[in-house]
């Protein structure tokens, strides 16, 4: 068997209760203990027929690819890709190899993606049929539509609505405040809203104080570079997503990277740190930053947060938390993964998260002491240059974020957090039953299916498609190269018999694929 995407170590350690180290990672709480040992992740590595045969897929692809490029570049095939006309002189703005895969393999599946809706990103939606008589390079619209129920947004709390509370909220704030601020919060862009929304997300999370910004990617990747400079350590889970590895490059600080949730190869790295100081030097480092996501999007995994807090406690180090697929999705009160786990919020450091997930709108915020985000208004690029958040959004957020508290005076909330968790505890254990690969925790609404032939990939979207049902597929260079999955979001606005007509479709189109790799037997009574 290969194993992918883990360390087998690290998945036997915590499936069996074994939690490394030589002082405090015993000590975790009863609580935790209970917790994982009934929830923890469950990863079945990847079987050798379909490593194989994806590694022959690929090879064939490539050779493909090259004698195509080799026929355009002689004139045998009109080339139909971007490519840099003029400028004889000039170096290349572009490399033309770079768009390799781009140009032999994207375009021939690009139905598969950027799907176009007209319609609210709901538990179903409108998609604008495409069609295309030269492989996908182009596309024309037949004037029909497809409806499709949709496994496919963050939409995991059910708000992305063109009616009811939050959209009559977003509407009275557009009449009274406009569209958009024209400016950025260190200026004039700074409304009252916003200093109730910042006020309100640091009562939600539960620290003394927040502040927000308009786009999810840029909370990370400009302000990280305010927190950590030269002469810092940034200590980074190799799967953590693109924002955050921009905004520790963009800080100047030195970086290292631990093998995804493994807590020996977290402490390993911090005892080396810390004993060896800075290269060459061997001074003491100025600051170590430990960065994790709560929920890894692409795997559906939970990070091992009390053991990261007791290595953190061990090694004086500060914990960035990346909360932004958990934050009103997890816990019995829907404030992520610190509330799932039970773990003090005084041990967290700095919580980010995001608003374009489970509140329907956009944007991010910082969560921490007065201290740092007072640091953080003052030297973030986001604050300084970036346009502050639209008045309607703020108050989608700000409408969402009560209801999930109950201080609109319902349980409106409640109701949701506990249908979207018995939707992903219910999904799970039917795709596991049938025989799919499924990674990640049985509590997240992220739900990976491994597929990973190329060919295989795409043709699970365009069947189950064909079946009305939305799903986003996801390959090389998202996830490693032989791990292509469907990736299936859930939401609280999925009823049972939705998921059942989906469940239906995914068994009938696994058994056409012949992708149910998954050896281990399970019952329906598990």
């Amino acid at each position: 068997m290969v194993e992918g995407g883990y360390s087998k170590k690290c998945r036997l350690s915590a499936r069996n209760g074994f939690h490394p180290g030589s002082n405090g990672l015993q000590n975790r709480s009863k609580k935790s203990e209970n917790r994982v040992a009934e929830l923890d992740n469950e990863y079945e590595g990847i079987p050798l027929i379909a490593a194989v045969t994806t590694y022959l897929s690929y090879f064939f692809l490539l050779i493909f690819g090259y004698l195509r490029d080799f026929m355009r570049k002689y004139g045998l095939e009109k080339p139909k890709g971007a490519k840099e006309n003029g400028n004889k002189e000039f170096v290349p703005l572009y490399s033309d190899f770079e768009s390799f895969y781009t140009r032999n393999m994207y375009t021939r599946v690009r139905d598969c993606f950027n799907r176009p809706i007209c319609s609210v990103p709901g538990a179903e939606i409108e998609l604008l049929d495409r069609e295309s008589c030269d492989y996908n390079w182009t596309f024309r619209h037949p004037g029909t539509k497809t409806k499709a129920l949709n496994l496919a947004s963050y939409n995991y709390l059910g708000f992305a609505e063109n009616s009811g509370p939050c959209a009559k909220a977003a509407e009275q704030a557009v009449r009274k405040y406009g569209l958009a601020a024209c400016s950025p919060s260190n200026e004039y862009g700074t409304l009252n809203i916003h200093e109730e929304l910042e006020a309100l997300v640091a009562r939600f999370v539960g620290k003394p104080a927040a502040m927000v910004f308009g786009m999810g990617f840029a909370t990370n990747a400009c302000n990280i570079p305010s927190l950590v400079s030269k002469g810092c350590l940034i200590i980074s889970d190799e799967l953590n997503h693109t924002s955050l590895i921009l905004g520790a490059r963009l800080s100047g600080a030195t970086i290292r990277v631990f093998k995804h949730n493994d807590v020996m190869s977290l402490e390993k790295i911090l005892r080396e740190s810390v004993v060896q100081g800075q290269p060459r030097t061997h001074r003491a480092w100025k600051k170590i930053l430990i960065i994790v996501e709560e929920v890894y999007s692409m795997e559906g995994s939970l990070v091992s947060l009390p053991e990261v807090v007791a290595l953190k406690e061990k090694y004086k180090a500060y914990l960035f938390l990346d909360e932004a697929h958990s934050i009103g999705a997890m816990g019995p009160n829907g404030r992520g993964v610190t509330d799932f786990y039970g773990v003090d919020l005084s041990d967290i450091d700095i919580m980010m998260g995001t608003f374009t997930k489970s509140f329907g709108a956009a944007g991010g915020y910082i969560a921490a002491s007065e201290d740092i985000i007072n640091h953080i208004k003052g030297h973030s690029y986001s604050a300084t240059y970036a346009s502050f958040m639209s008045p309607p959004v703020v108050m989608q957020i700000i409408s969402t974020m009560k209801i999930i508290m109950g201080e609109d005076g319902s349980d409106n909330g409640k109701e949701r957090i506990t249908a979207l968790a018995e939707n992903c505890i219910y999904f799970r254990r039917r795709v596991k039953q049938m025989g799919f690969i499924v990674y990640g925790h049985d509590a997240s609404a992220v739900v990976p299916i491994l597929l990973y032939l190329p060919s295989k990939t795409v043709a699970f979207s365009r069947e189950l498609l064909k079946r009305n049902i939305a799903v986003v597929i996801v390959g090389f260079p998202a996830v490693p190269l032989i791990e292509g999955r469907a990736r299936i979001c859930l939401s609280a606005s999925h009823t049972r018999e939705m998921l059942d007509k989906a469940l239906e479709a995914i068994d009938e189109v696994g058994d056409i694929l012949r992708v149910k790799y998954s050896r281990k037997k399970r019952t329906i009574a598990e």
